[in-house]
């Protein structure tokens, strides 16, 4: 019998060989919980350092945690990990997507699946109640994402739920994306990943569900987080009148502010925060407002498998050249004099898909792409571009110092990380601005600092003081949470509007571990599991090339161009909590080149770290992983 809140098994594919074999969670489950945590052991136990990301022997593996399946918690997401070329070198990569696909892998009876190989040719997996299929899928190929879920659908069934890639990952594009069921889009590059092996989608259906330890203990935990989360901010700008409507992922029982429409076609479609700006500006530049081309970019970037997050800057970027003189309609041949329109746009996105002409420098993503172009391209990036990875701005370290050691220390954009704080500003910045229904005030932002990042110091926007401890407690607890996994839109519940007041609680998440696996645990014991899965991580980025500090970097014109009024959607006008709860102006400001090395060394420091950003066998071994201390050793990459 499987322990409470898993299925019991975890799934491994070669399809070099067609071998299949099962694991027990159970051998995974009390160190790395599961979602992030097992899926980034699986990594480190099956892909050899040196392997490169077409290699048969680069893994996809994707898992769930103990909270899918049970309603009321906004837990059905999931994760997927491998290695990926979006970044500068080729690293460890992952992703995490909600719909509803995560939660059927667990009713098919499995809380993971970890594929190795390649298949001769185009091949889908079928997977249903336990029993595993290796199926042909010649047929399948270069079809788009929807196309792919539609046929699947209709030959396995309407209840099979489909994991899929689009032709952006059958043609190693560095951003390509994984693509499930209502409109779940995993970004990273991991798409390529899976497109390296030959494998066009994985399709699962069952009905083994899992069962809690405690379920009295676990409806009242529902009904309590119920409470706390009864609450909706304002419209966002992707809820359009008339046009789109809630949907909330399958069994999440909370809701948040996604939203669907449907299209021409009569297929649903999601509509919901960066995803539906990529191209906003270019098409009232263009033409004035028009929400249909929008709304096309965004289905053409899911339906080719194209990462809206690197697809943004790009856009961005290419127009930006033509205007100034750096880029001709007839070196790209594309259409950049209707830049803003929909023949420009899906132009573009099916050049960049099959690599056609221009579009096989822009697969390779902006930065790499404005190198291409020269110096005056490469003088653009500031304005379109965060990461190494291409990624697009809003959580700039200009504004939120603490997102300098979250950028740094990552192998790309980690967006669950970065709204800790991006989300509470927003609603602090709505009570400011005096917004109908806004209460998170100054002193709820400094009480919260203090609860869930150490001290009223991470809420001072004007120090670099208290910064490193912040960075590592939203790393711990984002870990944890990750593997849960819990639904980055409600979790952590840092801000809420119930009767015991404005700020959360930061034990729920360890409660309803508890009430699911029966595992007692308290805050500290479960947020150091996340500590744990975190040096996990560190120990795969390092053994496959990660040069520790000197690779803890940032983009150059985060230390050199000042932060301007109108840069950052989440504040335009620059405006932070300050000294003393002050209303603070991030206005004029970069990054302190010799403030950020003393926050890495005070963050090292509280790691058990070295100086160089290597862990030390001391602290591995506290952490239960003697066994990565030890191999790191003889590598020279722990003290």
């Amino acid at each position: 019998m499987p322990d409470f809140g898993y299925a019991g098994e975890i799934l491994k594919v070669d399809l070099s060989d067609g071998k299949i074999t099962k694991l027990p969670t159970s051998n995974y489950a009390d160190k790395y919980i599961g979602g992030r945590g097992i899926a980034a052991r699986l990594y480190w136990e099956m892909v050899p350092p040196n392997a490169k990301v077409a290699d048969p022997e680069n893994c996809f593996i994707c898992a769930s945690g103990p909270v899918a399946g049970f309603p009321g918690f906004a837990g059905g997401r999931w994760v997927a990990c491998g290695k990926s070329a979006l970044l500068d070198q080729e690293a460890f990569t992952y992703s995490n997507l909600g719909g509803g696909w995560g939660v059927r892998l667990k009713y098919a009876g499995y809380d993971g699946i970890a594929v190795q190989g390649k298949a001769e040719k185009p091949v889908y997996l079928w997977i249903h109640d336990g029993a595993v299929e290796i199926k042909d899928a010649s047929h399948l190929w270069g079809k788009t994402t929807f196309e792919t879920v539609d046929l699947l659908k209709a030959e396995l069934g309407k209840s099979a739920s489909v994991l899929t890639i689009g032709p952006a990952a059958e043609n190693g594009i560095a951003f390509a994306t994984i693509f499930a069921e209502q409109g779940a889009s995993g970004s990273g590059g991991i798409g390529s990943t899976m497109g390296s092996k030959n494998l066009k989608a994985i399709v699962v259906a069952g009905e083994k569900k899992p069962s809690a330890a405690d379920p009295a203990a676990l409806r009242l935990l529902a009904d309590h987080v119920r409470k706390m989360r009864d609450y909706k901010a304002g419209p966002r700008p992707w809820e359009i009148p008339g046009v789109t409507r809630p949907q909330a992922c399958y069994g999440c029982g909370l809701g948040c502010d996604r939203q669907v429409y449907s299209g021409k076609d009569g297929r649903s479609y999601k509509s919901l925060c960066q995803a539906t700006i990529l191209y906003e500006q270019p098409v009232k530049a263009y033409s004035g407002p028009k929400i249909e081309v929008q709304q096309l970019a965004t289905q053409l970037c899911d339906a080719y498998g194209l990462d809206s997050a690197v697809m943004q800057g790009l856009i961005d970027l290419v127009g930006a050249c033509y205007r100034e003189g750096i880029l001709s309609e007839e070196a790209a041949c594309l259409p950049l004099s209707k830049f803003g329109s929909a023949e420009f746009i899906e132009s573009l996105t099916g050049k960049i898909a099959f690599r056609e002409g221009f579009g096989d420098t822009l697969a390779r993503g902006t930065i790499a792409t404005a190198a291409s172009l020269g110096e005056g391209a490469q003088k653009l990036l500031s304005e379109f571009v965060a990461t190494r990875g291409s990624e697009t701005k809003d959580y700039d370290p200009r504004l939120f110092i603490t997102s300098g050691l979250l950028y740094a220390t990552e192998s790309r954009r980690p967006i669950q990380q970065l709204h800790e704080q991006s989300n509470i500003l927003r609603m602090w910045l709505g009570w400011l601005g005096k917004q109908q229904n806004a209460f998170f005030t100054t002193a709820d932002f400094r009480e919260a600092a203090k609860r869930y990042w150490g001290s009223e110091l991470a809420a001072d926007f004007s120090t670099y003081a208290g910064k490193a401890l912040a960075a590592k407690k939203i790393q711990d607890r984002t870990y944890t949470k990750e593997s849960l996994v819990l639904c980055d839109f409600r979790w952590p519940m840092i801000w809420a509007k119930y009767e015991g007041g404005h700020v959360g609680d930061p034990t729920l998440e360890n409660q309803i571990y508890t009430a699911i696996t029966g595992k007692e645990t308290d805050e500290a014991g479960f947020i150091k599991i996340g500590e744990k899965i975190f040096n996990l991580q560190r120990a795969i980025q390092l053994r496959q090339g990660w040069a520790g500090r000197k690779d803890d970097r940032l983009l150059d014109y985060l230390f050199e161009v000042p932060l301007r009024k109108g840069e950052l959607f989440i504040s335009r006008d620059c405006l932070t909590p300050g000294r003393d709860g002050e209303v603070l102006s991030r206005e004029g400001k970069t990054v302190e080149r010799e403030a950020f090395e003393k926050m890495k060394d005070e963050y090292y420091a509280l790691r058990g770290w070295d100086v160089n950003g290597l862990p030390t066998k001391a602290r591995l071994e506290e952490l239960q992983l003697g066994d990565i201390a030890a191999d790191l050793q003889k590598q020279g990459l722990a003290k």
